[in-house]
């Protein structure tokens, strides 16, 4: 028997990503030096304060054994205070919060928790891989909300999207999944969307899973990203993730968390009760050190997100490519250019490694309605973004295909 041959194997289509990270390796043995926004991995280093507090807590032997699936009490208790101090949100350390080994691991393993065959998930396209199919390994029937992400009127069009899918779905959907700021999109909402969504999904029955990973990584000081747990009524069907992973720059640390309805937060808990004893007890007590401790590093981490965006959009509007400017997270969502949208995101995204020498994520990726985009990751210094944008205007300029 083949793999091929299993049913959860079967249901996921080939990962578009596989094809452009095996040109860019082979480049890179070729000898080339290849400017990689592909992936969302931050290139900064953790704050020092965090590093110093993991080095003094792993010299330990006493935690060098099993941690707690639920995470450690000092953790949740930082989460809390987090949410407090953020959002004006109070929640229970012990029943609202469940920490997750990485956004992706928690919001997995709630789908097992919470999914029968034949269940239909909401979820918005292009999306995050994880939010469609983590519920699709789980045995869910999936329906797309497909929003334009520039639409003037984005509640109404959402709404009215959201609206159609229950009326229309058999059985009635189980859950809606949220992300904003959104990746791949860079797509943000303000307190009145949620208060929408909140109010239908209420009235309808439907829980709402929302992934806040991106929450610190916004450029209006004025509108920072709110959460849906901010809704009077939101705690009775939503669940939200969260993540230290670009925040702090500790994404190979692995650290998330889940908090809200106590009844999705307790049936998270006990299916990772049956499958990990949670993250590293010294990489949890340096995240509680992160929350805990001085912001600045945030602010830092913020401002550079934001110096690369300016100087990203900048030099390829230079290059003659247009690209909306993204009001949150890390990465530029990019519509292919006219005269090479013929090729698609995929075959323009290995157009752009093989001729301009600079690695992007095609929108295909991200579901059907990502395709005429690109993703870009701010995740290059600014010297490697200027090369990078004089390579494409190079490639724009002299490419066969205009």
């Amino acid at each position: 028997m083949h793999y091929e041959e299993f049913h959860r194997i079967k249901r996921l289509q080939p990962y578009v990503f596989a094809e452009v990270n095996r040109l860019k390796l082979a480049a890179r043995h070729r000898g080339a030096d290849i400017i990689d926004f592909g992936m969302g991995n931050p290139d900064s280093p953790m704050p020092p304060h965090v590093v110093e507090k993991m080095i003094e807590v792993i010299s330990d032997p006493k935690t060098h054994g099993y941690s707690v699936s639920k995470g450690i009490k000092g953790l949740r208790r930082a989460q809390v205070a987090y949410y407090q101090r953020r959002f004006g949100v109070s929640l229970d350390e012990d029943q609202d919060v469940v920490v997750t080994i990485g956004s992706k691991e928690g919001i997995a393993n709630l789908a097992q928790a919470m999914t029968s065959p034949g269940d239909i998930i909401l979820v918005p396209s292009p999306s995050y891989p994880i939010h469609p199919y983590g519920f699709m390994i789980a045995g869910a029937a999936l329906r797309y909300l497909v929003v334009p992400f520039d639409s003037p009127s984005y509640t109404d069009v959402f709404m009215d999207q959201l609206s159609r899918a229950v009326q229309f779905s058999v059985p009635k959907p189980l859950l809606l999944v949220l992300s904003y700021p959104c990746n791949p999109t860079a797509q943000v909402v303000d307190l009145d969307f949620y208060k929408e969504v909140v109010a239908f999904c209420r009235k309808h029955g439907i829980y709402i899973l929302s992934d806040l990973a991106y929450a610190e990584i916004y450029f209006d000081d004025n509108n920072p990203p709110p959460s849906v747990l901010q809704v009077e009524g939101a705690m009775d069907i939503a669940i939200e993730f969260t993540s230290m992973s670009k925040t702090y720059s500790m994404a190979g640390c692995r650290i998330g968390f889940a908090v809200g309805n106590r009844h999705l937060i307790a049936s998270l808990a006990r299916i990772k009760s049956y499958v990990d004893y949670g993250a590293f007890t010294p990489i949890q007590v340096a995240a509680a050190t992160a929350l805990n401790g001085p912001q600045d590093c945030v602010t830092q981490i913020r401002a550079l997100y934001k110096e690369r965006r300016d100087v990203l959009l900048s030099g390829l509007k230079q290059a003659g490519w247009d690209v909306p400017v993204p009001e949150a997270s890390m990465f530029a969502w990019a519509p292919i250019p006219e005269s090479h949208r013929h090729l698609g995101s995929v075959a323009f995204a290995k157009d752009l490694l093989e001729h301009a020498e600079v690695a992007v994520a095609p929108g295909l990726g991200f579901g059907e309605h990502g395709e005429g985009y690109v993703r870009i990751g701010l995740v290059e210094n600014v010297h490697r973004i200027r090369q990078a944008t004089r390579n494409i205007k190079q490639y724009l300029k002299q490419s066969p295909n205009l």
